[in-house]
């Protein structure tokens, strides 16, 4: 059976960094992408960032691009999301999900494997 073993979160002051990374187990079969995910409280679950399988493409929601990177890790048995300046509205819970076949990278609905998640919050 996949795992997902979301780590990393944490407190973080404003402006501050963290790395999330998303250890991936039992990856049988075909994968065509990994995702993170982030569910702040009393919103929905919202895509961050994703990376395709294959070919390393990324994707990132608009309000992370230039301060997020999501990578290939560990010999391809993890996928990292390096956060900088960090900011308040990135607080959630952050999850990191396995897509295995074609499509949107963003579209949570596709995901087949979720991780537990791991909390983030941004505050001084």
């Amino acid at each position: 059976q996949v795992t997902l073993l979301e780590s990393g979160g944490g407190l973080v002051p404003p402006g501050g960094s963290r790395i999330l990374s998303c250890r991936l187990s039992n990856l049988h079969g075909s994968v065509y992408a990994v995702g993170w995910f982030r569910q702040a409280p009393g919103k929905e679950r919202e895509f961050v960032a994703g990376i395709q399988w294959g070919n390393s493409n990324e994707l990132y929601t608009d309000s992370v691009k230039g301060r997020f990177t999501v990578y290939i890790a560990y010999a391809r048995t993890a996928v990292n999301l390096q956060m900088t300046t960090l900011k308040p509205e990135d607080t959630g819970v952050y999850y990191c999900a396995v897509r295995r076949y074609p499509g949107p990278m963003g579209s949570k609905d596709e995901y087949e494997h979720w991780g537990q998640g791991t909390q983030v919050t941004v505050d001084s």
